[in-house]
């Protein structure tokens, strides 16, 4: 089992899969376990990660950095939401956007 300590003071199991976000001045984001990009343009990107599906809202969006091995996504432009969706709400949006991008 892979372990390392936290600044806490705990331990954690890194044999999970990772999934972070970090951002930087609501301008830049960072995503690590991200399974698939699902699809996106400048005002909103779609993201399959491991803790289901993510939709990042905003103003010309690029994305930056994408290391498919990694799962790591960078997005940068002005961030107006994050939010994960339910698995209902996360068919809905695919199957807009696989309509939207024939």
């Amino acid at each position: 089992m892979n372990q390392y300590h936290d600044m806490t003071g705990g331990t954690k199991d890194t044999s999970a899969p990772n999934h972070d976000i970090v951002m930087k001045g609501r301008r830049l984001l960072d995503i690590t376990g991200v399974k698939q990009v699902e699809s996106f343009d400048t005002e909103e990107f779609l993201l399959e990660t491991v803790m289901g599906f993510l939709s990042i809202r905003g103003q010309n969006l690029q994305m930056k950095n994408l290391d498919v091995d990694k799962g790591i996504v960078s997005i940068k432009g002005k961030i107006f939401d994050i939010v994960y969706l339910e698995a209902n709400q996360s068919e809905k949006a695919k199957g807009f956007f696989s309509k939207l991008f024939r």
